[in-house]
């Protein structure tokens, strides 16, 4: 690289320190400055805690953890999905130096296991069932085959009662001469990456890690004490529990559910009601929001801000989230939950150019860089590349994984993300796809985001998303999902060709098209495009 190249490389300079907290020091003192103010309301049963009523039902249930023996280190299981419990669960096991083991509310028994047993939880709180899924009965299943699992407590249940009760047995101070045992540096967290391929890995995240991600994510959006965060994505990803739960109390800033997993029209009834400044989502959530054939009747002119990540926003999405949703100072975040989870954030005053077409600059505290996914070398600016991140961040590693933690973490200590990157000259980067979704057609390099960002022009397509697929002569081709407006008629191939007459370059053209009702996703609303893959490969015959 000569010297007048400027090289993929940035660090987030701030007059803002660290905190040197941990989770529970951190959360006690804002609930001391902030007794009086609302913490957390869980809109579907109308229960509501104030930051000292919070603070009291964590130091009980803390207690009660003590007196069931859960000690420093211990893991703990969650199960369920957005309820307050989880909350008082998140901080009561962070002032003890538990390790809270978050248990995705979509898995399976085998699933179940294999997190119980890899984590070595010593006790698991769950709800006993929800929509249809029999968490006790699973429970009771892989229990046996689970040594460690010493402790089952349901929500809701007298086993939850009890739980509380115990600590009635163990000194009024234990709580505090716990946390004055704690260091920032300890795992406090694991959660289980989805992983594509293999089984899950458990992302060991520290007080540190996580605590600071979340203030400094809203202090990106100028959060304080007055406002109130929507949350309609689940708290068992980083994206509840650290950017909006974490992000909330080191602000003394309230916490509303909307309703116990994803539901476009509770979340904007909450936001009318409970008269929310923020809301956050990934851009799924916030089109089916904005597709609501009633959205117009909403009131939602309390809303200032909040925060969109997980995947790329559409264009149309971002101006109508600023200007019909009122959120002017909307933020896009981008990380992974191996960094705590944000890397990139955008600005509240950033053009709409900016919080469409790049994912930010680089976080305080943190550095960022381009590599050649070959060499390992950072690329010159305006060079796709591989992301990689450093900093207070990154994880501890993964839970009892040295090998898989080395694959991810250089001895430089940066995390290779998997992700393809572009840095621009002014700082800001650009997430043009996974390593792993880029689509080599005869040689070269297609981004299905360009693909899909011009796609989602088109005035009849809600939704569209981009593949690649086998081809005999080529390697791959592509292959567009489609999801039409309502009412719209479907596009065939032909049609999404000639819409791309003139404006695509032919091998950006999709091969093969299908039009769908849904897109397989995650339970965090973040597609899944390895089973597009499968689908597409069987219904069209491409094996």
């Amino acid at each position: 690289m000569t010297n007048d190249v400027q090289a993929s490389y940035t660090s987030g300079t701030s007059t803002t320190a660290l905190l040197g907290d941990t989770i529970g020091a951190n959360f006690a003192r804002t609930a001391a400055r902030f007794s009086e103010s609302e913490a957390l309301v869980d809109v579907p049963s109308g229960r509501r805690w104030s930051y000292g009523k919070l603070n009291d039902d964590v130091d009980a249930l803390a207690r009660g953890l003590l007196a069931a023996g859960v000690a420093k280190g211990d893991r703990v299981g969650i199960w369920a999905p957005n309820v307050p419990e989880w909350v008082l669960i998140q901080y009561a096991t962070a002032k003890i130096g538990a390790i809270l083991v978050n248990v995705n509310p979509s898995y399976r028994q085998h699933e179940l296991k294999y997190a119980v047993r890899q984590s070595g939880m010593r006790m698991i709180v769950a709800l006993p069932e929800f929509r249809g899924s029999d968490y006790a009965g699973m429970i009771d299943a892989v229990h046996p085959e689970c040594p460690d699992l010493a402790d089952v407590v349901y929500i809701g249940t007298g086993s939850w009662d009890a739980l509380v009760a115990g600590g009635a047995a163990v000194a009024a101070d234990a709580v505090e001469q716990a946390m004055a045992a704690l260091s920032t540096d300890d795992p406090i967290n694991i959660q289980y990456t989805s992983g594509t391929t293999g089984s899950p890995k458990g992302a060991t995240l520290s007080h540190h890690n996580i605590l600071n991600n979340g203030y400094f994510v809203t202090e990106t959006i100028n959060l304080t004490e007055t406002d109130r965060v929507c949350v309609p994505v689940p708290f068992y990803h980083c994206f509840g529990m650290v950017m909006c739960n974490l992000g909330a109390t080191s602000h003394g800033a309230a916490i509303v559910i909307p309703a116990p997993s994803f539901d476009a029209a509770a979340t904007l009834r909450a936001v009318q009601e409970e008269r929310c400044t923020a809301l956050y989502g990934v851009p799924t959530m916030f089109i089916a929001e904005l597709n609501l054939p009633d959205f117009a009747s909403f009131d939602l002119t309390s809303l200032r801000t909040g925060i969109m990540a997980g995947s790329p926003c559409p264009v149309e999405v971002m101006k109508r989230t600023m200007t019909e949703m009122h959120m002017s100072e909307v933020s896009i975040a981008y990380g992974m939950t191996e960094t705590s989870p944000v890397s990139m954030q955008t600005q509240t005053d950033d053009d709409v150019a900016h919080r469409t077409e790049t994912v930010g600059r680089v976080h305080p505290h943190l550095e960022v860089k381009i590599v050649d996914p070959t060499t390992g070398l950072t690329a010159p600016r305006g060079t796709p590349g591989e992301f990689c991140t450093r900093g207070y961040s990154v994880m501890l590693g993964y839970w009892n994984d040295p090998e898989k933690t080395a694959a991810a973490i250089d001895s430089a200590r940066w995390m290779h993300t998997g992700d393809l990157a572009v840095m621009y000259n002014d700082g800001y980067v650009n997430i043009v796809g996974r390593i792993k979704d880029m689509v080599i057609r005869g040689g070269e390099n297609l981004y299905p985001r360009e693909i899909e960002e011009f796609l989602y022009s088109h005035p009849d397509i809600a939704d569209v998303q981009v593949i690649g697929v086998p081809d005999e002569k080529y390697g791959e081709e592509l292959c567009a999902w489609l999801l039409m407006k309502p009412g719209a008629p479907a596009l065939d191939q032909a049609g999404v060709a000639a819409f791309c007459e003139g404006h695509l370059s032919r091998q950006k053209v999709p091969r093969y098209v299908l039009v769908v009702d849904e897109f397989p996703m995650t339970v965090t609303g973040k597609v899944r495009k390895m089973d597009m893959r499968a689908t597409t490969v069987e219904l069209l015959g491409l094996g």
